[in-house]
């Protein structure tokens, strides 16, 4: 018969005892795993109900015939806009700017592209990151009302700020 070394039986304790500890472990790392999902689902939510909150603001900022200079009013309305946007840090923005058909479509474009880019650049003296910020202008293709009327031709003189 022969002796059993004092290492044999311990490789065999250790052999016995590992499958526990390992799934000891993975059940550890099961539980934290799920609770890292809970709270990742949880901030999602939180942000989903964020998100809707901040899209129920928008901002509208009307224009001179021809210009595309942010006016006393308009600020007024952006300076609000930038307050009730405050609890929303992580909220993007899209930046519209339009024009009514007075003037040529090319010169309306450019019109329209300024006129949103100084409304973006009013927002970002107001604190908001300009990487939150996405301009576009449309010229005439996107009326608000008919530019037959001169109230007509007003409203479509504007850029519109909403939350993406």
């Amino acid at each position: 018969m022969r002796a059993i070394s004092g290492w044999t039986v311990a490789v065999a304790v250790v052999g016995v005892l590992l499958p526990g500890c390992a799934s000891t472990h993975q059940r550890t790392y099961e539980e934290k795993t799920q609770q890292l999902e809970a709270r990742q689902r949880a901030n999602q939510e939180l942000e989903a109900t964020a998100h809707a909150q901040a899209q129920k603001y928008a901002a509208v900022v009307y224009f001179a015939v021809g210009s595309p200079l942010v006016d006393a009013d308009g600020q007024r309305e952006l300076r609000w806009f930038v307050q009730q946007m405050q609890p929303y840090p992580q909220a993007m923005f899209d930046v519209q700017g339009f024009a009514d058909s007075t003037g040529s479509e090319a010169t309306n474009a450019g019109l329209s592209q300024q006129r949103a880019e100084n409304v973006a650049n009013y927002l970002a003296s107001q604190g908001i990151a300009p990487e939150r910020l996405v301009t576009k202008g449309f010229g005439t293709t996107s009326p608000a009302a008919s530019n037959v009327t001169p109230q007509g031709r007003r409203n479509n003189r504007r850029v519109e700020v909403t939350v993406r």
